[in-house]
């Protein structure tokens, strides 16, 4: 990390600011300048909904794809893992899995808000978890093996500095058919566009896979599911209504899961 230890519970940047671990494991590395907003990230509400309906365990088979993508393609010597836009937790905490493979494997978290990495670090103690922006990475050039990305920006220039060569981006975004039953609910006409793969400077497309499978869901799991996305603002409360009462709500999840390998 960029801040070095100069305690077990401290750390200080080579601009001589110091930053105090929580008594809840994290490292806030956040600038108070850099904030938008006082809170910025998902809030409470937010993080609740996305907790109840992951704990439900529907992106289970998005967890596990993710995995066997790291297993087959990071670096036999791998030791830096991190995820970015890590959340509560729910696929960094997976992530540890990967020492069974790779022994010497350390897993980061890293999350702009504040209210889920507090969580995250509670709750899972073999991972190491930070506030901060993915736009400014707290970290040493060429530090990771291996980099997570589920939806969360970060800027290729970022990447470039901290992937070793050789080392890998797994980036996950949603493709065309994803939560379209949610959608028609909210939009007349859903139009299907495709995700075009992303061209980062320093890395090469490796594996390009699609992951889509049909769920069904209480009113409770779908609530929750609408909750966790960005159209959740434009849904009437005549939706969140007919979401509440559903007995099995049927819905698609559809991935992209691309693999880029640092030239």
């Amino acid at each position: 990390m960029d801040a070095h230890s100069t305690s077990s519970t401290s750390y200080r940047c080579s601009n001589n600011h110091q930053f105090d671990q929580a008594k809840e494991g994290y490292v806030n590395l956040m600038p108070v300048h850099h904030k938008s907003s006082k809170n910025p990230g998902d809030n409470k509400e937010m993080m609740q909904a996305r907790r109840l309906f992951l704990n439900t365990d529907h992106y289970q088979p998005l967890r596990d794809a993710v995995m066997a993508q790291l297993r087959q393609q990071l670096p036999p010597t791998a030791t830096e893992l991190l995820d970015i836009g890590c959340g509560e937790g729910y696929y960094t905490s997976e992530f540890v899995q990967l020492r069974q493979q790779f022994p010497d494997i350390s897993i980061h978290g890293l999350d702009i808000s504040k209210v889920a990495v507090k969580y995250a670090a509670k709750r899972y103690h073999d991972c190491d978890f930070c506030v901060a922006s993915s736009h400014r990475l707290p970290f040493a050039d060429h530090f990771f093996d291996g980099v997570v990305r589920i939806y969360a920006p970060c800027k290729g220039e970022e990447l470039n500095r901290a992937i070793k060569p050789g080392g890998i981006l797994v980036a996950v975004t949603p493709a065309p058919r994803h939560l379209y039953q949610l959608k028609e609910l909210i939009y007349n006409g859903v139009n299907l566009h495709d995700v075009p793969v992303e061209n980062i400077e320093g890395f090469e497309l490796v594996a390009d896979q699609q992951l889509h499978y049909d769920m069904t869901l209480s009113g409770e799991e779908a609530t929750a599911l609408m909750q966790m996305t960005p159209f959740a603002w434009k849904t009437s409360d005549q939706v969140w209504q007919q979401l509440a009462q559903a007995q099995n709500f049927s819905c698609e999840a559809d991935f992209a899961i691309r693999v880029y390998r640092r030239r």
